[in-house]
Parts: structure tokens; sequence; C-alpha cells
């Protein structure tokens, strides 16, 4: 049966979050609740009142997707609209934990629910055979528990418990229902409490708070061990308890402990913190209410954090610990060996809470699930754990955890005996392998419809080409090539944060060249006839390399910049109209020139969870790898803009000048960073094979794209808008040095002075005004300033109000004083732009040389001067 249409039973965090993204992949949703004994007369109170609570919420953490999504949930209630269920497909439970009231639900939906849909619940606590212990055959067959993770949207994990009685059709359609309309990384749990994520998650949390209560750790010391440097989300333990709240803990903690035998290592662990009792019962229990819990802020907004022992409350203090210290150093690759292996108090405790938490999990792990990457995959995605317990202990040596647990006198699990000598996971002919219960080792298989780019690298044979490292401090910069068959090519970016530079503007080059010149083939005999731009990680791109051009600009080298500039637009303006498809398929962060990458993309395949944005005003700067251009013409385009000159160069103006990130993709249309006609994915594993998909599907007729062309109101336009900032200026929303940015912004959305009515505009002439304005905006030390701070502190810097107020008119005029760059630069239609360019490269070397202050050592990178 194909799911067209959902229920939701039960309006309480947790089930309004589920009709909420249930609402996000396109469904419409029927969200019941019970009446409200106080007012009956308002019979959908409740679920109504959950309706508009999620669509009114500001912020980044935002049930729906869209704010149209909230018209897709119906409320109702459980008195009168029951009926409603015979036109569902898939019935999903969310009431409160006690079986009495589900087994009552139960009943209710099956009297109401149509033959053969789905009936899910999202307990977390209770087996499923208690849950269907009284209800009817057929209701046995159709019922699976489907356990969501909080916040639904965010969270990745959906732990499926199925039982004998269901089908394997029922199980696969609700399975792929979950993977591939949801999003969802499906992991089949075996029936025990706390199934697999809480199972262990829970461990981990008690664990961690007995050590650091025990071994007298402030908060913030735990926080900083039990975080980053653990691979576990930089909220650190305490900040984890803080954002799901320590009212929860006690009825987690009585629900295993009451389902658990008692000589279960939780069990033994389970005890209560008298100081985290009395927050409780005080009503501090994190971050859901006013008050805080671990963390809060006092009466004059300064960030305290509490004492453990005492209660009391203290300043927030930065922790600085060595075993942190050291994990940062040793990278990714040896970090976590790093801590464990520092003897002080951080690392000693580093080493406690994860040989309990790694012996637990190698304890209990084939009788919660079916396998060990079942496990791993539950930590990753319902936890944010950078690495599942059994990659840790890979990454930490078998031998070595067996060693230091033999030396310490811990009992050894079965498992981790029978991985002595060996590892966890192994890569055997290219493929990807886990060990089995009974030490031998089986391939991971992925579903139908998965193709991930990290099983792709495993074969380094499918490598076409890669940027060289560089010694610090640079490191590795630029992009690498990969065959992901069927004439497929993959620009994969691999610098820190995935930062933009020149060499990723080459390796851009290579891969049009290698495709357009026909005669480089892939493994599979077949010459590549497409290009898909992809990476696994968390970011796409966060644009350009700043600190690169930090260190350009403080040593005075703007040859450069400027010759990054160049080299950007040239990159970008040769995908644009390639012969060929390029697909870009971004997930998380798209700032800056890695949206610019997107909008120069024929198509764009982008994850639900797309946050893109041209964000260049908040380090002084402005859009100058085509994006000002490339946003200008899609909102000329827009046939949803009112007619008339200014209606679309304002919008654009509006989405850079405030520097608009989009909160999802389905944003991102709204904002013209993506077209209607690109496509969303809902599960990140899906990305690649869906962009690959795509571009092969374009490849068969493909027709490169035509340069628009368009008409900008000119020096008129540009008073309109600045009349405009001027009034924020004066209001105090604009400093003044916005001013000189958004001027400057201002002049390339109307066209400069060569614009008028009538007058045509290439899309060539208004980048040259990007790269002028820019080049202009890189010689002011306030864009510097900015730049340095974001750096230094990842927030923009709001530079402080004048002493002397300054008319908004004379504060462009003063930024528009004749030097070399503004005379040259404010005027690039003309035939001697490059040339000019040359000659400031030549003066800024010259000035450079007499200024040996200035002198920074570029490993490998500076050139002859152009």
């Amino acid at each position: 049966m194909a799911i067209k249409k959902a229920a939701v039973i039960g309006a309480g965090v947790m089930g309004a979050g589920i009709a909420a993204h249930l609402a996000n992949a396109g469904y419409e949703v029927e969200l019941l609740d019970r009446v409200d004994p106080k007012n009956p007369e308002n019979r959908n109170g409740i679920a109504q009142g959950a309706i508009d609570k999620m669509a009114n919420t500001k912020g980044n953490q935002q049930a729906f997707m869209h704010k149209k999504n909230a018209r897709k949930v119906r409320a109702g209630n459980t008195e009168d609209n029951l009926d409603r269920l015979k036109e569902c497909d898939i019935i999903i439970e969310a009431v409160f934990e006690d079986p009495k009231v589900k087994s009552d639900i139960f009943k209710k939906i099956d009297a109401n629910r149509k033959p053969g849909s789905i009936v899910a619940s999202n307990t977390s606590t209770i087996p499923l055979d208690n849950l269907i212990a009284d209800q009817s055959e057929q209701f046995k067959k159709d019922f699976v528990i489907t356990h969501f993770f909080n916040p639904p949207r965010y969270m990745q994990l959906l732990e499926l418990i199925t039982s004998a009685h269901n089908s394997p059709e029922t199980v696969r359609e609700v399975t792929n229902f979950m993977d591939e309309k949801l999003g969802k990384g499906v992991v089949v749990c075996k029936d025990t409490p706390g199934f697999i994520a809480n199972r262990i998650g829970t461990f981990w949390i008690q664990c961690s708070i007995n050590e650091a209560f025990d071994r007298k750790l402030s908060i913030e010391e735990a926080d900083a061990i039990v975080g980053s440097p653990m691979g576990i989300p930089k909220t650190g333990i305490f900040g984890l308890v803080d954002l799901v709240g320590l009212d929860l803990m006690p009825h987690i903690s009585k629900s295993l402990t009451g389902a658990l035998p008692k000589e279960d290592g939780y069990c033994k662990i389970a005890r209560d913190i008298p100081v985290i009792d009395k927050m409780i019962k005080d009503g501090f229990i994190g971050r859901k209410t006013p008050k805080g819990g671990f963390y809060r802020r006092d009466e004059n907004k300064n960030d305290t954090a509490v004492d453990l022992h005492t209660g009391e409350m203290h300043p927030k203090q930065k922790a600085h610990m060595q075993a942190a210290t050291n994990a940062k150093k040793a990278g990714s690759q040896g970090g976590l060996k790093a801590l464990v292996e520092t003897h002080d108090k951080g690392g000693d405790y580093a080493w406690a809470v994860l040989k309990q938490t790694l012996c637990y999990a190698a304890e209990h792990a084939h009788s919660i699930a079916a396998d060990i990457s079942s496990v791993d995959q539950a930590m990753k995605l319902g936890y944010n754990w950078k690495w599942g317990p059994f990659e840790m202990i890979d990454k930490l040596g078998v031998d070595y955890v067996i060693n230091r647990l033999e030396k310490e006198g811990d009992k050894v699990p079965e498992l981790l005996k029978k991985a002595a000598g060996k590892t966890f996971y192994k890569t055997e002919n290219n493929k990807l392998q886990q060990m089995n219960a009974d030490g031998t080792y089986s391939e991971i298989k992925r579903p139908e419809g998965v193709l991930l780019l990290s099983d792709i690298k495993r074969d380094k044979k499918n490598l076409v080409a890669k940027t060289r490292k560089l010694p610090a401090p640079l490191g590795q910069l630029g992009a690498a090539l990969w065959d992901v068959g069927d004439g497929v090519l993959c620009l994969e970016f691999i610098s820190p944060m995935n930062a933009l530079d020149s060499s990723t503007m080459k390796m851009i080059h290579k891969a049009c060249d290698i495709i357009e010149g026909g005669k480089v083939k892939g493994r599979d005999g077949q010459p590549f006839k497409a290009l898909v731009i992809h990476n696994e990680a968390e970011n796409f791109s966060v644009g350009a390399n700043l600190k690169l051009a930090e260190l350009a600009l403080k040593a005075k080298q703007y040859w450069i910049v400027d010759k990054l500039v160049k080299s950007g637009q040239d990159a970008y303006k040769r995908l644009k109209y390639a012969k060929f498809p390029v697909v870009a398929a971004p997930t998380g962060f798209a700032f800056g020139g890695g949206c610019e990458i997107l909008m120069h993309s024929n198509h764009v395949q982008a994850h639900a969870e797309l946050y893109a944005g041209l964000v260049e005003m908040g380090v002084g700067l402005l859009p100058a790898w085509g994006g000002t251009t490339e946003l200008l013409s899609r909102a000329k385009q827009n046939k949803k803009l009112p007619n008339g000159p200014m209606p679309a160069v304002g919008t654009a103006f509006e989405t850079i000048s405030m520097a608009k990130v989009s909160l999802s993709a389905f944003e991102a249309k709204d904002l013209m960073y993506l077209r209607e006609t690109d496509g969303i994915t809902m599960n990140k594993s899906r990305l690649l094979s869906d962009a690959k998909k795509k571009a092969l599907e374009m490849a068969r007729d493909f027709k490169p794209e035509v340069p628009f062309d368009m008409q900008l109101p000119g020096p008129s336009g540009k008073a309109a808008i600045s009349m405009a900032v001027d009034g924020n200026y004066l209001k105090g929303l604009a400093t003044p040095y916005d001013v000189v940015v958004l001027d400057k912004i201002s002049d390339v959305m109307t066209g400069g002075q060569k614009a008028g009515p009538g007058v045509v505009l290439t899309q060539d002439y208004l980048r040259s005004l990007e790269h002028a304005h820019f080049m202009e905006l890189v010689h002011d030390p306030r864009t510097v300033a900015r730049i340095s701070h974001m750096l230094k502190t990842n927030k923009p810097l709001r530079e402080p109000a004048l002493k002397d107020f300054k008319r908004a008119q004379v504060i462009r005029e003063e930024a528009d004083k004749p030097g070399l760059f503004a005379r040259v630069f404010c005027n690039p239609v003309k035939n001697v732009f490059n040339k000019v360019c040359r000659r400031g490269h030549e003066a800024n070397d010259n000035a450079l040389k007499r200024d040996t202050k200035a002198q920074v050592n570029w490993p490998k990178i500076k050139k002859k001067q152009p």
C-alpha cells in the first residue's frame, strides 16, 4: 500500500514534531489529541495549540522546514475525529508512556482505521510484545515500533522494532517510507529495554555524571573532556542534559532499572545525585524553561554554572584541560588516543568514562542489535557522536583497550576478546567489512539507492585527480576528482571546512577539461559526460578561504586576493556555461562562495537540511564570484515579482545586504539560491545517488545555458536604495561601514554609471563591477578587521557608532576618495582594466618589499607577479 496520508495521535512535543516532519515530507497529516477538560468548548485546542506553537517558532530549531507546511497539518481530537483515520495509510501513536493509555488508544485506532493501514508507536520504553498483548490478530500484523528522536526534524535516527507477526512487505514498506520519504537512518533493533541508542546513551550519561561527581570536577571541566575531544557534540555531557531536560532523566532511569536485570551494568551505576535531585525539585530542569539547569544566566545576563557538590552558582569559566589540548593537537586520527593517554584529571576522567561505556556496548551489542554497525549507527545518528563505540575501540586499538583493562583489573568483554589482534572494521577488496559475533567478518551492505563517496574512496583507483598537500600554515587545500561510475565525475572539496581557494578553481577547470576533452575514461570504459559536486562533510562549504585572504591582506599582497577573485569568476562561469551537465549536491552550510557554486550549477540536488546564504556582508565584502550578478539575474527572471525597474533589484539587494540564510532547502528556493526546478532529497545518504541519476538524465539531451542580459535602473535606482540605507543608518540599524559596503553592493545591483533606461548590460560587465568593488573593499582596513574578527570569534564585527555624527552621504564620499584602486576599479568597463590591475599588483609588491614587517612566509605559493 502506498502511503499518501498520515495521522499522529498525541500532540505533545514528540507527536507534534513527528506531524510537522511528515508535513515537511509533503504529506497531509491529521494531528489528534484529547479534548482539554479545562476548555471543552475548544474541542481541538490542544492539537491546534501545538501546530500554532511550531508555526510561530523563530530561530534555528523550527519544526517546519517551510512555514507553508503548517497548513498540511489538521488539528482534531480523539473523541470527535477518529473517523478521519479511515483516510490514513499510516497512524503513529505518540501518547504518554503508560501501557494502559496506549492499549486503550490502540483499540480505538483499530476500530476506526482502514484495513492494511500501518500502526506505529513512538514508545521508547515499553516492549513491543507488551503493547500488542491484548490487541486483535490483524492489528498485530500491521503494528511496529518506530522510535523517533527529538527533535524529529533534525535527529536522523529512527529505531525500528518489528515482530514475527509482521509480513516482509509491511517491514519493507515502513523501512522505505522512513528512509526515503522522511529521510531517516533506519536502524533495526531487537525488542529490548531502551532499544540501542538510549540503552547505551543513558549508561554513558549516568557514567559521565557519576565520574565527574566522584572526581570533583566542575561541570565546565567535564564538558571540556566529554565533548569535542571525545567526538561528542561540543555541548558536553551537562550541556546535553540541559538540552534534553533534567526532568526526563529520572523517568528514563526508572524505566530502565525496572526492566533490566539487577546484574546489568546500568543498574549497578544508576544513582541519585543530591544536587541534581534538588535542581529538579526547584524547577531548574534545563533549557526548556527560562530558569535553566546546570548552566544559567543571572539577573545581569552573566553566564553561570552550578557546583555539583554545593549547588551554588559561580561565574561560568573556560576550562583549560591539557588532555583536551593534546587531543586537538593530535587531530582526528590520533586525538582520542592522545586524550586518554594524558595522565591528568582530564585524561583519567576521559578513560574512566570511555572504558565503561565501550565495555557496556561490547557486552550487550548482539543482544540489542543484529550487528556492531547498527550499534555504531544508532549512537552517531541518535546522539550525534562522531564515532560509534566500536569505531572508537578501533581508533584506540583493540589490543590497547584490552591490555589497559587487564592492567587495571577490569573484566574484558567476550566480544572484545574475539577481536584481539584484529579490528572491528576492516577493508577487504575495497569493501567495508564488520566483525560478527563469532569473530568472522561480513560485508556491510548499503540499501538500494544509497551511494556513499566514502565507499567510492576506499578504492584508490577511483581517484582521478587531487591537489597537493602544503606545509603549515596552509595544510591541505583544494579538491579531488572521483569516478563514481557510469561516466559521472565527482568534485570533492577537501580543505578544512571545505573552504575554497585558487587550487579549488584549478580543479574545476581540470574537471571541465577532462569531460570536454573526452579522452579520459572512467574505470568502466566510458568517457565522462557529467559532473557532480558533492562531499560527505557536515557542511558543503563555508565559502572562500578567509584565513588565506587575511594573511594576504595583512601582508598587503593584494594581487593574491585579486587573482583569487578572478580565478573564482572564471571557474564558476565555466561551470555555468559548460557543455555538459553540472549538478551540485550540497548539505549543511553553503555560505558565500559555497552558495555561489550552487547558483552556477545547471541543477542542484540539495539535502533538505541546506543552510545556504550569500553572507559576505558580515566580513565587509560582497559576493564577487558571480553571486551578486546571478542572484540579480534570477530576481529579474522571477515571475512572482512585480514588473518594473526596482522590485527585482530591491529583492536581491535585501537578500545580500541582510546576509539572509535559508533554514532549509525549501527556504533556499524562496531566497532564489535554488531554482524552483532544483531537487530536494530528504535522506542525506541518498544525496549522491540522486544527484548522479539527475546528471545522467540531463546528459541525454543537454543544452548549455545561454547568457541572460538585463536592463538595470542605474544611478536613479542606486539613489533609491541609498535612501533606504540612510534610513536604517539613522535608526542605528546600519553601522557607518555598513553604509560603505552597501553602497558598493547597490552599485552592482543597479548596473553602475553605465546603466539606465534602454541600456542592455551583459553579465560579464556586472561581474567586472563585482570584482572592482570587492577590491576596493579589501583595501579598507575595516574589512580586514571584520575578517580577522570572524576568524577569531566566528561572529560578525559590528563597529561602534562614530563619536561625531556624519551623514551617510559624507561617509560614502570619504570612502570613495581617489587612490590607485579606487580610481581604477570604480570604472571597470574601460579596456585598461586588466592593464591597471597589473600595475596595482606591481605597486603593491614594491611597497611590500619596502616594508619588511609585512613579510609573511608563503610556502610554495608566492610565484611571479601577474
